[in-house]
């Protein structure tokens, strides 16, 4: 009777302690996964730190360009950062299959179907918001900051960025568009889980049209230019959710309908 009554459910109802166990072994996994991704990613972080200055290096004139670090160690820890930094983008396909691993057998059939679209949309969208921030916002923000260099009162004003700094700077860039980019998945969780509908996140448009440009405010470096930059992709996100809805509501409506 029981297989009858939830036949697509995963046979795993385990007392307590042993979900425990297999969560403790899930954990496992992911941390020997970021270790080793760190162990590979510290070997090469000179190369993956030169592939992040590439933005910076073609703002400046040609042969130009420099980064210093004021602080003996400051070189030594913006490796490690590097490598922690590469080591989560590397690790991240296993952690993210040890979570689904682990939560997997408590849903239904039709769950892991819902589920399915949002877990290849997230990585593909910070992907995408990532790329955005490095091959566009960065080289533009970096060539506005740039020009204000230039004789200032008979003096000669330099941008001599510190290696730290600018690390900081462009893990900032890359998480804020990455992390801003999942909007839609988040929208579109919210809808199916019956919280939001499509008419309310028409009606409140304007308020998320003011709410895109304080995050990027608050995100981005104070620049008008890189605001703008994460400010409108944000919209058209918001849009683009919207017209999912729409289009999920059309199809369901026709399935529906005899």
């Amino acid at each position: 009777m029981n297989d009858q009554s939830k036949p697509d459910l995963d046979e795993s109802k385990a007392p307590l302690i042993e979900h425990l166990i297999e969560l403790r072994q899930r954990l496992l996994w992911s941390v020997a996964a970021l270790t080793v991704a760190f162990l590979i990613s510290m070997f090469f972080a000179d190369e993956i730190f030169g592939i992040l200055v590439q933005p910076l290096t073609a703002a400046f004139p040609a042969g130009e360009g420099k980064l210093i670090y004021t602080k003996l160690y400051e070189a030594f820890f913006v490796e490690i950062k590097v490598a922690m930094f590469a080591a989560f983008f590397l690790a991240f396909p296993i952690i993210s299959n040890q979570l689904w691993a682990f939560v997997a057998p408590g849903l239904y059939a039709k769950e892991k179907k819902a589920f399915l679209p949002f877990l290849i949309a997230t990585p593909l969208l910070f992907m995408a918001g990532a790329s955005l921030a490095y091959f566009i916002v960065m080289p533009t923000a970096f060539r506005f900051f740039l020009g204000f260099e230039g004789p200032v009162g008979g003096l000669q004003q330099e941008a001599l960025p510190a290696m730290g700094d600018y690390l900081s700077l462009v893990m900032q860039f890359i998480l804020a568009f990455g992390v801003c980019f999942q909007l839609p998945v988040l929208l579109l969780l919210l809808n199916r889980a019956g919280i939001v509908s499509r008419e309310q996140l028409k009606g409140a448009r304007r308020y998320m049209i003011v709410g895109a440009f304080a995050v990027a405010a608050i995100l981005t470096p104070p620049d008008v230019v890189s605001q703008l930059m994460l400010g409108i992709p944000l919209i058209m996100l918001y849009e683009v959710s919207l017209a999912i809805m729409w289009f999920t509501e059309r199809k369901k409506s026709k399935e529906i309908a005899p």
